[in-house]
């Protein structure tokens, strides 16, 4: 629909299976001005005057919110975009998500950053877009008017983030850095891999994963895990580690919560649904950092998940040109140390871990917790998104739980296409995504984007 027409003021979607935060149930949900304004039982509603789409057993859910998205525009819109970007988010049933203050040009450091990241986004969007600011060194005088601005906290690297114009954060900079953003409010979040223990680990080039694998040891993330709690201990700042791909960390975040530190995590699709084990010689679509390890690990990382030990599981979203990747059908050399590293999955995250998660014996409600409201949470975006509650917004999927599909990445709508998922065949498809009750339909040339920018309430 173009920006130009006015919506239809009042919607009706109904379904069998509505992801309500109290369980699922058949449901009916009365759409005013893009917020949800009942929920009422099945077929109780009329559609006098009104937009009826009545779903069947198809399953509507809310929409997904991804805190973790690497977009890169401006300065490196050939990796990803902004349009490209929120297309395959909203394609994957994801109607809000956050954007990291790498790897643009200039980054989201100060406020003529963010400014410049706005100025791109808009009019591009599809979906609902934010943004997080960066805690570098020298930027501490920077970080209260970034986050008077509307930024969702900051992030910091403490080894380095694989661009210059990001330096990771020595100690006595992670340490001002908390003690500021502990004094404004704001929620620190941190790439925690500890850089001597990377230095010391075995550094060997080639096609074999294992060779990655060991030059990433788990050891290097409950090393700056275990640092970085005992600064927020002294500091008194939430923290929140992002990609936790290591299951030994687990007992110092719970040691750490016990002590009464403000500390949370995230996990991210790969993590959950890949394994060391199944990684190719030279596949360098699967190389991220920290890694994906191995299969017992996996299972230790579905536990805590269960447990409620992750209040998210986010993309993790970084996606570059195939050429960065070193991929051996684009010409490449399949060297794992050479290739960037970054998985591209934000269209593919809700059937990915729903493939997982059914096998695994849970439901839909959890996999809703762990996307949507989860990350709303962490965000402070409870009340206005991640779940079908009267007042929030209308952003919704229809989502058929049963239903297969073969990844071809040529098909998917990020800019390159390079996924670790290609070839694997996936449960689960998103057959409408609504934003603030409007459908998204991402494959009509004639639509426009409607997706606004969002800031920290």
């Amino acid at each position: 629909m173009p920006l130009s027409e006015t919506p239809p003021t009042t919607v009706v979607i109904r379904s069998r299976r509505v992801v309500l935060p109290d369980g699922e149930r058949p449901a009916d949900v009365l759409i005013q001005d893009g917020r949800i304004e009942r929920i009422a039982d099945h077929g109780v509603l009329p559609a006098d005057g009104r937009t009826l789409t009545d779903l069947g057993e198809t399953v509507l859910l809310p929409g997904l919110v991804d805190t973790h998205v690497h977009v890169n525009e401006p300065g490196r819109t050939e990796w990803e975009g902004f349009a490209t970007a929120t297309r395959a988010a909203a394609a994957g049933g994801v109607t809000t998500i956050i954007d990291m203050p790498l790897n643009s040009i200039p980054p989201t450091t100060t406020v003529d950053g963010l400014a410049a990241k706005r100025k791109t986004a808009d009019g591009q969007a599809w979906v609902d877009l934010g943004f997080w600011g960066g805690a570098v060194p020298g930027n501490l005088a920077d970080l209260e008017p970034l986050h008077r601005a509307g930024v969702f906290g900051f992030k910091s690297f403490l080894a380095p983030s694989g661009v210059d114009e990001f330096p990771h954060v020595e100690q006595a900079d992670l340490e001002a850095a908390l003690a500021e953003q502990a004094r404004i409010g704001a929620l620190a979040i941190i790439h925690a891999e500890d850089p001597a223990v990377l230095a010391a680990a075995p550094q060997q080039p080639g096609v074999h994963y294992r060779d990655f694998l060991a030059s990433r040891p788990a050891d290097a993330e409950t090393a700056a895990v275990a640092r970085l709690l005992d600064t927020a201990r002294r500091t008194g700042a939430r923290v929140h580690i992002l990609h936790v791909s290591s299951a030994a960390v687990l007992p110092l975040l719970r040691q750490a919560r016990a002590d009464g530190v403000q500390v949370t995590a995230e996990t991210c699709p790969h993590y959950l649904t890949l394994a060391a084990e199944e990684v190719p010689d030279g596949d360098t679509a699967f190389k991220c950092c920290p890694p994906i390890r191995d299969e017992s690990n996996r299972d230790l990382l579905w536990e805590a998940l269960a447990a409620g030990e992750f209040i998210a599981v986010v993309s993790d979203h970084s996606p570059s040109t195939p050429d960065l990747k070193e991929l051996r059908r684009y010409g490449g050399s399949g060297d794992f140390a050479a290739a960037w590293g970054g998985i591209a999955s934000l269209q593919l995250g809700l059937p990915a871990v729903w493939t997982e998660a059914r096998k695994r014996g849970h439901g839909l409600a959890d996999v809703v917790r762990w996307m949507s409201a989860g990350p709303a949470s962490l965000v402070g975006l409870t009340g206005t998104k991640g779940a079908i509650a009267v007042g929030n917004d209308a952003d919704l999927v229809a989502f058929d739980p049963d239903a297969r599909f073969a990844v071809h990445a040529e098909e998917l709508h990020h800019r390159n296409p390079v996924t670790p998922y290609a070839g694997r065949t996936l449960t689960g498809v998103v057959r409408t995504t609504w934003l603030r009750g409007r459908v998204v339909d991402v494959a009509d040339a004639t639509a426009e984007p409607f997706g606004r920018q969002i800031t920290r309430n």
